[in-house]
């Protein structure tokens, strides 16, 4: 990397890349310390940037646990930008139980850059305001001041530059001396992220499908680890379809289907009743679309089902309509292959791809001895080696041949009877385990 394209690359924005590239300078002794080497490539942007002060950082943190756990959302920008706009304005446009502050580490002394404190939670009573004059205000102000020491914030721009810190302090936290060190914590530890450029691109498209919410009780299950096992709950008796639920092993590569026999004897209400016997599993609605593909999906999604199954001998209007009112919702859109003579042939005349499409042998086709349809899998890997689109297969799939349907491409297990009619539900579901990947928690490191 040049030193030109070091410097000038992302205006007022520094990025790992970039602060390694800065601390090899230092190394070299073209510059005493980061921080100047900061100042010097600020003010080479200053001189070559048609929009002078315009960019500014993101930083967020969340550090402590119980009432007094501290959340900062932090801007960090020149005063000339936009960040010394809404700074100006918060303090010339008070809001009534959200009155914005400057941080100080005590009366007559901020920090610099100077920072404006804005309450995430309404004051309510002076009790309130105490947690948020007091040792809030001290630590946001105190973590900044810091941070300019310890070369986080670069010296050189303390007088350019100011910060917005968004505080949360919890209406029941007590403990004044937790708000301060939580507070102190998590603000410093936002403006390093603003300063970094924290996370990058490629931490997040990690961790965005293992993450859970710590103030969410449930799990948001994506598809994004294959190979999955489907289990169909065809059988149109609620209470045993209950009763195999509760049985099955808890899982992040098992998924359940609500079965067309199922949907068309209760409705697609029995989605939400699968729903609260499993809330953190992945449900598909095998709804087999033939017509109004939109209207389906947003039944379907009304009802909280992750995916939507259409019929691919279905018009293409309908499959695209349906493609894309899922694409638009945000749940994940099936196109089920059966009695399709040429899959491949259906799906290079779609629109847009479906997210996953099954290669299907009915179970009428299937008693009479008709061959499954695993041939396709290779031609539409061929066909979309560039695309995102991951194959099931449905029709006899037992442990035996778990295995030969895995190792010819399917990303997807659809089982149904050999584990729906099983005298021992647990132990049909666990023979297919070991073709899994296991719980993805397993794998999870905690590495902030």
């Amino acid at each position: 990397m040049t030193e030109e394209k070091g410097l000038v690359r992302a205006p007022g924005r520094i990025t790992q890349e970039q602060y390694r590239f800065l601390e090899g300078l230092v190394e070299q002794g073209r510059f005493g310390s980061v921080s100047e080497a900061v100042r010097a490539a600020i003010n080479r942007l200053n001189v070559t940037s048609p929009q002078t002060g315009g960019s500014f950082m993101i930083g967020e943190a969340l550090v402590g646990e119980g009432d007094e756990v501290a959340h900062i959302d932090l801007l960090i920008g020149d005063k000339q930008g936009p960040v010394g706009l809404s700074f100006a304005n918060s303090l010339s446009n008070l809001s009534a139980g959200h009155t914005p502050l400057l941080a100080v580490i005590r009366p007559n002394l901020p920090p610099k850059p100077h920072t404006v404190i804005v309450p995430k939670v309404t004051i309510k009573n002076m009790e309130d305001a105490g947690k948020i004059f007091g040792p809030a205000q001290f630590a946001v102000a105190k973590a900044v001041a810091d941070a300019v020491e310890d070369g986080i914030v670069p010296k050189e721009v303390v007088d350019d530059w100011v910060v917005i810190a968004s505080v949360f302090i919890h209406p029941k936290a007590k403990d004044e001396r937790k708000i301060y060190h939580y507070n102190y914590s998590a603000t410093k530890l936002a403006l390093s992220r603003a300063l970094q450029s924290y996370p990058p691109l490629e931490k997040i498209m990690y961790d965005k499908d293992r993450a859970r919410h710590p103030l969410m009780g449930f799990r948001a299950p994506r598809l994004w680890r294959p190979p999955y096992i489907q289990i169909a709950l065809d059988n149109p008796n609620i209470e045993m379809i209950k009763r195999v639920i509760t049985v099955i092993p808890k899982n992040d590569s098992i998924l359940l289907e609500a079965g067309t026999p199922l949907i068309k004897r209760y409705g697609v209400g029995v989605i939400r009743e699968l729903r609260e016997a499993s809330r953190d599993s992945f449900i598909i609605a095998d709804l087999k679309t033939m017509d109004v593909g939109k209207v389906e999906v947003d039944m379907a999604f009304d009802e909280t089902a992750d995916a939507v199954c259409c019929a691919g001998v279905a018009s293409k209007e309908t499959i695209d309509e349906f493609v894309y009112e899922a694409r638009r919702l945000g749940v994940y859109s099936f196109v089920d292959m059966m009695e399709v003579g040429d899959p491949l042939a259906k799906l290079k005349g779609l629109e847009k791809l479906p997210d996953v499409v099954i290669l299907h042998r009915s179970i009428d086709v299937e008693q009479r001895g008709g061959e499954p349809k695993w041939g396709y899998i290779g031609d539409i890997r061929e066909a979309f080696k560039d695309k995102r689109l991951l194959i099931a297969v449905a029709g006899g799939i037992r442990p035996d041949t778990a295995k030969i349907a895995i190792d010819a491409g399917a990303d997807i297990l659809i089982v149904g009877r050999y584990i729906t009619q099983s005298r021992d539900v647990e132990r049909s579901v666990e023979e297919f385990l070991p073709y899994l990947q296991g719980d993805i928690d397993l794998f999870r490191v905690h590495i902030e």
